[in-house]
């Protein structure tokens, strides 16, 4: 397994920047905030995202928006997930003083959230290729290195990811990640690995596996199976934060107890206290599902109404 890590994992580049790993982390709603991806960045995550921000909410100053985007140079990559439907919108956004801090802009082209969807936005946009690469190429104008994050297709039943990588890469998209689901299939189900096969033949630019990695075995077998340049963690990550190290060979002395307390020492520092208390439970309850003996304190985990009794519910879960 030592072998085939080292072959596997290891530096991309994407446009004109070098990532020190081919382990990215997904843009996950609810999680992926400025804590979550330092985190992920230091146990060996060569690229993490915002959570998902709409075009739409950022052109309207949205505040609980803009509080997506928190970032700090102390962030080694600054990559930023959009949203939209709209190639003038989103052209516009991506060139905003909003984005002037990020290096990366990835354009939603997976979502597959019915809401979503019908606006035309998300996986939507797998269905009207011109409008896709219309978004894209509005999007590169910005300047900033372009990826795209899309699905396998959005019926099992006509698949066709390697169609539309040769779309964004002929638009200027510069890295495509592909989740090897169908947009009908949501979040369940055996990824396609085939689909992402094809798309990985058919273009240039660096292809990216997503989909049903939960252990370090699933990461190995996925980039066997799709000759793939590289793969995306999405809810595992929160689960086990460690998977990044355990890819790349990057060491890490720190238990669970001791991440999640930094954890909620840089929220604080960040964040409010409202903010902070739902996402440390949030974390935490994704961190203690394999943990013998915690579903007792879920509850109060829960319950808890201040830093303070939160940090003594995660002194039981995880101090050991």
């Amino acid at each position: 397994m030592q072998t085939v890590r080292l072959e596997n994992f290891r530096p991309i580049r994407i446009g004109g920047l070098l990532l020190p790993s081919n382990v990215l982390m997904a843009p996950l709603a609810g999680y992926t905030c400025y804590p979550f991806r330092m985190l992920a960045y230091e146990l060996g995550a060569g690229l993490c995202f915002t959570e998902m921000c709409s075009a739409n909410a950022l052109k309207y100053e949205d505040r609980a928006t803009n509080r997506l985007l928190m970032t700090t140079p102390d962030e080694p990559v600054r990559a930023v997930q959009l949203l939209g439907g709209s190639p003038a919108v989103m052209e516009r956004m991506a060139e905003s003083p909003f984005l002037r801090a990020f290096d990366i802009i990835d354009i939603n082209m997976g979502c597959p959230v019915p809401n979503v969807f019908k606006s035309g936005e998300g996986s939507a946009l797998m269905q009207d290729a011109k409008r896709a690469a219309a978004i894209i190429r509005g999007c590169k104008r910005s300047g900033k290195v372009v990826t795209v994050k899309c699905r396998a297709g959005i019926r099992e039943d006509a698949l066709f990811a390697a169609e539309f990588a040769r779309v964004c890469e002929d638009a200027g998209a510069d890295m495509i990640t592909i989740h090897g689901r169908s947009r009908s299939m949501m979040y369940d189900g055996e990824p396609h690995m085939e689909e992402i096969a094809h798309a990985k033949a058919a273009v240039s630019i660096p292809v990216i596996a997503n989909g049903g990695i939960f252990s370090v075995e699933d990461a190995v077998r996925m980039m066997e199976c799709t000759g793939a340049d590289g793969i995306m963690v999405a809810r595992y990550g929160l689960e086990n934060p460690f998977i990044f190290g355990e890819l790349t060979g990057k060491p890490c002395q720190k238990t669970a107890w001791t991440l999640l307390t930094e954890q909620l020492a840089l929220a604080s520092r960040y964040y409010d206290e409202t903010f902070t208390l739902g996402y440390m439970k949030k974390l935490a309850s994704y961190m203690m599902k394999k943990r013998k003996g915690t579903k007792r304190y879920k509850e109060r985990l829960y319950r808890s109404g201040s830093l303070e009794e939160l940090r003594e519910v995660l002194a039981l879960i995880f101090a050991d």
